[in-house]
């Protein structure tokens, strides 16, 4: 099984908090983050993009880097991992992003991959002006199926001429061709964003938001292997966790209640929000999952593997276990540490990571 790293490009990572670690995103830090999971043999590392925070008392992703130009930098500093940016597909040109993709390439030749951010926070595109009308909740998958057709024709032949509802492409050139192919991956939950997945992509990112449970993504993952039943290219499911690991299940349980007790509410609800705008989402969409933080109200309002370390080794085995799995993506309390507790104690534990633990 594959394990990355969520890395924080926005302040605090995936704990809205005022009781877990503060931290402000920099080059400085991801690159010691992503050269640390380097160095303990992870897999990946990807980097998301957000224009628009959420606000409350912890200012909550109000800080961000910009995606391609981080993994840019990080990919010239590292010499074996792979590395994902993300697009946010409103924003910027498929020709133009094509081109950037292949440019990180030969700094990183076959290290290099495009997750692909269709757009749910209509937030983010509406303070630029750019948001084309609520319609877009309803076609957003068609505008990145044509977005996604334009790059991978300019990667494969240089060149296009697509012709398309929403891109028109004039002997429009792409040279030179990457390297290598680049891997493209969507974290679309809902039953047209797996069709696009299927389509277009390579991965799959999924969640569930059922803490301690490895069992609780299975259905979700069996609907992607529905979805892409005949497709001839392997596409695989990554998980994406928010681990809080520690001696014992006692001190880990105790960081998580303290970081809960600080939960801020306000950031949350603005998330809840701002996902509610998807009026017709379905109830798998990522809008609707992200729908329940308001709800829930936890700190961390990703799926949550809490405990020691030999528990969270068999959680993430038994992940491992589940027909369609490809990897894992972590995020951690505090990345630096997580990370250490991760590689040190974590993965010697775990019988799907074998290979790496016999090559330390």
């Amino acid at each position: 099984m594959d394990v990355g790293v969520f890395i924080p490009i926005g302040n605090n990572g995936w704990i809205a908090s005022a009781t877990s670690p503060q931290y402000m995103p920099s080059f400085d830090l991801n690159r010691a983050i992503v050269q640390k999971a380097e160095s303990y043999g992870l897999d990946f590392a990807l980097s998301m993009i957000k224009l628009h925070g959420y606000g409350g008392p912890t200012e909550y992703w109000d800080y961000n880097l910009e995606s391609f130009t981080l993994m840019a930098g990080l990919a010239a500093v590292t010499k074996r991992i792979k590395l994902f940016a993300s697009v946010a597909v409103l924003t910027l040109p498929p020709a133009m992003v094509a081109r950037m993709a292949v440019t990180i390439d030969s700094i990183a030749p076959g290290r290099f991959g495009v997750n692909i951010v269709s757009g749910w926070q209509k937030a983010e595109y509406d303070q630029q002006g750019l948001w084309p009308g609520d319609a877009y909740f309803g076609y957003r998958y068609d505008y990145s199926t044509e977005y996604v057709a334009v790059m991978r024709e300019l990667w494969e032949t240089g060149k296009s001429d697509f012709k398309g509802q929403h891109f028109t492409m004039n002997d429009c050139r792409l040279l030179p061709k990457p390297s290598h192919p680049i891997t493209v991956v969507s974290a679309g939950q809902s039953d047209r964003g797996m069709k696009f997945v299927a389509d277009y992509c390579d991965y799959n990112f999924v969640a569930a938001f059922e803490d301690n449970n490895p069992k609780a993504v299975a259905s979700t993952i069996a609907r992607l292997k529905k979805a892409t039943e005949g497709v001839e290219r392997q596409i695989g499911a990554l998980v994406l966790l928010t681990i809080i690991a520690d001696e014992t299940d006692e001190k880990a349980q105790a960081k998580l209640a303290h970081y809960n007790a600080g939960a801020d509410v306000e950031a949350l609800a603005w998330m809840s929000g701002q996902s509610a705008m998807d009026v017709k989402a379905s109830k798998d969409s990522t809008a609707e999952l992200l729908k329940k933080a308001r709800e829930t109200a936890k700190a961390s309002y990703l799926q949550t593997f809490c405990g020691s370390y030999a528990k969270v080794a068999a959680y993430l085995d038994e992940i491992a276990e589940i027909d369609g799995v490809a990897g894992v993506m972590m995020t951690f309390d505090d990345f630096l540490i997580g990370l250490d507790q991760f590689g040190r104690h974590i993965q010697p534990l775990m019988k799907s990571r074998g290979h790496i633990r016999m090559a330390a």
